[in-house]
């Protein structure tokens, strides 16, 4: 059976990453009427199998050319094309999809993985996409900033024990080093908002299928990082305070029938988030892996390239790679947004 819908008239391709247009909500609702009554679709609680759909930091921040840490991956444009894709295919697929889940990268201008966070000897901050290794703390290459110690109401020392902590748990773990990364998805700036053509089309679907569109806040903690919606990259601190889990999101993303994944960046927060679900599930039945679907064309891994040669610094895309091999082989299914929803392997939507 085929359920691919048309585009709406009112897309257009040009404002998916457009950040200076306001969506007019009203005509938005208007359209979404009409939809729902010409084609008669029905609300997504009396949907026989729940399919969600989970979109990973779709944020200005990743995905307009403008953002600051924007996921160009090896063609230049990447997440924007990603970004297009991804509308699409909630448009085509607007009356199989029962719910959508949008996680934000949210920070303020003092965490740990911000530039802020540390100095050298003489007081400098390290450049954007510097990486600090447990050794770098131990030796005392880098050490915490006095000022952020101020504004997050803790002493230098704790700072200290703290980083030194962190970094040699993340070794351990064998996750990533610790990375300053640009400031971005900044609470309040613009960079944090969905990228405008993914706002519309998941309002729109909100709209039709009568559910309020999901919105899933991760990062806000300023000692860790978190890549992963479902969790932090550590889960305490050295003094052995907790770092909350997001448990409850969890069990509605394995309540789906079907999960349908996708988003920014494939190398570090979509690997990261689908990691921490198979670990999650394969603890529960390793058979639900097979209920995950992996939209890679529609996601882009990091790369660091010299802005002036535009050499590569730090090509990410092959650990990204190396996780989505894991994936497959543990049974979840990597496909295509381009491909109809009914071609997709062992799919069940009826």
């Amino acid at each position: 059976m085929n359920t691919t819908l048309a585009l709406p008239a009112f897309y257009k391709p040009e404002n998916v990453v457009n950040d200076t247009r306001w969506i007019d909500f009203g005509a938005l609702q208007s359209a979404a009427l009409d939809t729902r009554r010409s084609l008669g679709i029905k609300p997504a609680k009396d949907d026989a199998r729940k399919v969600g759909l989970l979109l990973i930091d779709t944020q200005r921040t990743f995905c307009d050319p403008n953002g600051e840490l924007f996921v160009a991956g090896m063609s230049g444009d990447g997440a924007v094309q990603d970004s297009i894709r991804t509308v699409e295919f909630i448009y085509r697929n607007l009356a199989t999809l029962s719910s959508i889940d949008c996680t934000l990268d949210t920070h303020r201008a003092f965490a740990v993985f911000h530039t802020s966070f540390v100095i050298d000897a003489n007081g400098n901050h390290p450049a954007p996409f510097t990486t600090i290794t447990h050794a770098d703390i131990a030796g005392g290459i880098w050490v915490p900033d006095p000022f952020t110690a101020a504004a997050l109401k803790v002493s230098v020392m704790f700072l200290r024990q703290h980083l030194m902590d962190y970094t040699a748990k993340l070794e351990s773990a064998g996750r990533y080093a610790l990375t300053m990364w640009p400031y971005h998805g900044m609470i309040g700036d613009k960079g944090h908002a969905l990228v405008s053509g993914i706002a519309e089309a998941v309002n729109y679907h909100g709209l039709v299928r009568g559910v309020q569109p999901g919105i899933q806040i991760k990062g806000t903690h300023p000692f860790v990082e978190n890549y992963s919606i479902l969790g932090p990259e550590v889960n305490s601190l050295f003094d052995g305070q907790p770092v909350p889990r997001n448990t409850e999101f969890l069990k509605e993303l394995i309540e789906n029938d079907v999960l349908i994944i996708t988003g920014q960046a494939k190398s570090h927060c979509v690997a990261w988030t689908i990691s921490d679900l198979l670990r999650e599930i394969a603890a529960i039945d390793i058979a639900l892996a097979k209920k995950i679907y992996i939209m890679e064309d529609c996601t882009t891994s990091i790369v660091v390239k010299d802005p002036t040669t535009g050499d590569v610094i730090v090509d990410y895309g092959p650990d990204a790679d190396k996780a989505f091999d894991e994936f497959r082989n543990a049974g979840m299914h990597v496909v295509n947004s381009t491909d109809p929803i009914e071609s997709w392997p062992d799919i069940n939507l009826v």
